[in-house]
C-alpha cells in the first residue's frame, strides 16, 4: 500500500517536523511504502537527502516558481491584513501548485495533507485531489481547514456559523475575505471524502465543532518522536554541548520557531519571572531560549539569559532539553506542541497554560505542571513547584514513561497503518 504525504515544507516549522517523524516512523513499520511529496525546501535540507522524500522544487526554475506562489500568495493578502503581525497568520489559498498528474500522486494508494499554506495547494488544487477519487486523510496542525483564513480563530467563533468581519483584515465586514474563502471551502467539502486525523482532542473538537467540517470522520491520532534519539542524556554532556558553567544552577527552557509571536505567550513568561524572583528570592535560575528572533523582554528579565539561537540538529535540540531543569510553554493557544513531546521524551518536566492540546500532554504535578491561561502567577507558582520539588528525578521519569506511553513511533505508525487499511479496503468495496 503506497502513501505520499503532501506537506509545505520538510523540516521547517513543526507541522513540516511532525509529518516528517510520522513518514519515518511508517518506513520503520513496514507496512506501507511512504513517500513524501515537498512543496519547497532549504538549502540545508537538499545537502541532507532523506529517503523517499521528493521536492516539488527541485531544480533552479521550479525553486522559483515556488517562491513565486508563495510571493503571490502573500501580496494578495498584503491590501487586506490588518497589519504586519498577522502577515502570516492567515492564508487566502489563492495561489498552489498542480499536483494532480506528478507520480508521487498518481502512485499512491492514500493521499495524506499535512500544512500546505503558502503557495504549496490552493483550494482549488485541493478540489482536484478530491476529486481523483482517492482516500484522503488530513492531519490538522492548525485550525485553517475549518476557518475563513486563519490559522488560529485567536477567540473569534465565527467558523462556527459562517466566517465574517474578520478580526486579522483591515476592512472586515459581512461579506469580507474570509466569508469568500469559507464560501470556496463550504464548496470544497460539500461532501464528507476526507478523514481527518488532528493529534489533539482540542483541535478535533473545534473541528467538528464547526460549519464545515461537522459532518467528517475524524480520528485523534498524536504525532510520533524517534524515542532513541530523543532521550535523557548526562546533564554534564548536555551542559558542554553549550558550554555552560559546571555549576548546579537551576535552568528554565523556552523555545519557539519565532520567539516574538505572541501566541507563544514569552511576555507571560517574563511576568511569571518577575514574580518567581520577588517570590522566591533563593532561586536564582538562568534563562536558555532557542529559536528565531530575540525579545525586547530579555534585557527586562531579573535573571540572565542565554540565547541559544535556531537549533539545527537533533543533538542541539536533546543537548537544550537536558541541560534545562523545566520546559516553559506559556502558549496562548496550541495544538500538540513538539517542544512538549520532545522536552518529555527527555524526560524534562514542561510548565505550560491549560490550554490547547496542552493538557493532554501535561499530567499536572506528575510530569510538569498545568496553569490557568494568561496566569503569570499562576506559572510562577508552576516553575517554582518543579524547581523546589523534594523527587525531581520522580519528575523526570514521570516526564519519559510518559511520552514513551502517549508518542512512541509504533503506537502512532500502527494507528495510521489500521487507517489507512481501512480506507483502502472500504475503496475497493465502493
Amino acid at each position: 500500500m503506497r502513501v505520499t504525504h503532501l506537506s509545505t515544507y520538510h523540516l521547517f516549522g513543526g507541522a513540516a517536523v511532525a509529518a516528517t517523524r510520522l513518514h519515518q516512523a511508517l518506513q520503520k513499520h513496514g507496512q506501507v511504502e511512504s513517500t513524501m511529496l515537498v512543496g519547497t525546501s532549504n538549502r540545508q535540507e537538499k545537502h541532507r537527502p532523506a529517503p523517499n522524500v521528493q521536492y516539488l522544487a527541485s531544480n533552479l526554475l521550479s525553486e522559483q516558481l515556488a517562491f513565486g506562489r508563495f510571493v503571490a500568495e502573500r501580496l494578495y493578502f498584503l491590501p487586506y491584513e490588518r497589519d504586519r503581525s498577522v502577515r502570516f497568520q492567515f492564508s487566502p489559498a489563492v495561489f498552489g501548485a498542480g499536483l494532480t498528474f506528478h507520480d508521487a500522486i498518481m502512485q499512491a494508494d492514500i493521499l495524506h495533507l499535512h500544512w500546505i499554506n503558502f503557495g504549496f495547494l490552493s483550494i482549488d488544487g485541493l478540489r482536484s485531489l478530491v476529486d481523483l477519487g482517492k482516500p484522503i486523510v488530513w492531519t490538522l496542525h492548525d485550525q485553517w481547514a475549518f476557518t475563513g483564513g486563519c490559522h488560529y480563530s485567536r477567540g473569534c467563533d465565527h467558523f462556527l456559523t459562517h466566517c465574517r468581519s474578520c478580526p486579522y483584515l483591515k476592512k472586515p465586514g459581512e461579506r469580507d475575505l474570509s466569508y469568500r474563502v469559507f464560501e470556496q471551502k463550504t464548496k470544497l467539502f460539500d461532501k464528507p471524502a476526507i478523514h481527518f486525523t488532528p493529534p489533539s482532542h482540542w483541535l478535533a473538537n473545534e473541528g467538528l465543532r464547526s460549519t464545515l467540517l461537522r459532518n467528517f470522520p475524524f480520528q485523534v491520532i498524536p504525532y510520533a518522536i524517534d524515542q532513541d534519539a530523543f532521550r535523557p542524556i548526562e546533564r554534564t554532556a548536555a551542559n558542554d554541548h553549550f558550554e555552560l558553567p559546571k555549576d548546579n544552577r537551576p535552568r528554565l527552557l523556552f523555545g519557539s520557531a519565532n520567539v516574538t509571536d505572541s501566541r507563544k505567550g514569552f511576555r507571560y513568561f517574563a511576568e511569571a519571572l518577575t514574580l518567581l524572583h520577588q517570590q522566591q528570592p533563593d532561586l536564582q535560575p538562568e534563562i536558555l531560549v532557542f529559536g528565531k528572533g530575540r525579545s525586547y523582554l530579555f534585557d527586562e528579565l531579573p535573571y540572565p539569559v542565554r540565547h541559544l539561537g535556531i537549533l539545527t540538529t537533533e543533538e542541539e535540540v536533546v543537548a537544550a532539553y537536558n541541560a534545562a531543569d523545566v520546559m516553559v510553554v506559556p502558549s496562548l493557544e496550541d495544538n500538540l506542541p513538539n517542544t512538549v513531546i520532545e522536552s518529555l521524551a527527555c524526560g524534562t518536566p514542561v510548565v505550560g497554560f491549560r490550554t490547547g492540546g496542552i493538557p493532554e500532554m501535561i499530567d499536572h504535578r506528575q510530569n510538569g505542571y498545568l496553569a490557568k491561561v494568561g496566569s503569570a502567577q499562576e506559572l510562577a507558582d508552576g516553575l517554582a513547584f518543579i524547581l523546589m520539588h523534594t523527587q525531581p528525578d520522580a519528575l523526570r521519569q514521570n516526564a519519559r514513561q510518559s511520552a514513551e506511553a502517549r508518542f512512541s513511533e509504533d503506537v502512532v505508525a500502527g494507528q495510521y497503518v489500521e487507517l489507512y487499511t481501512k480506507l483502502k479496503s472500504e475503496m475497493v468495496k465502493e
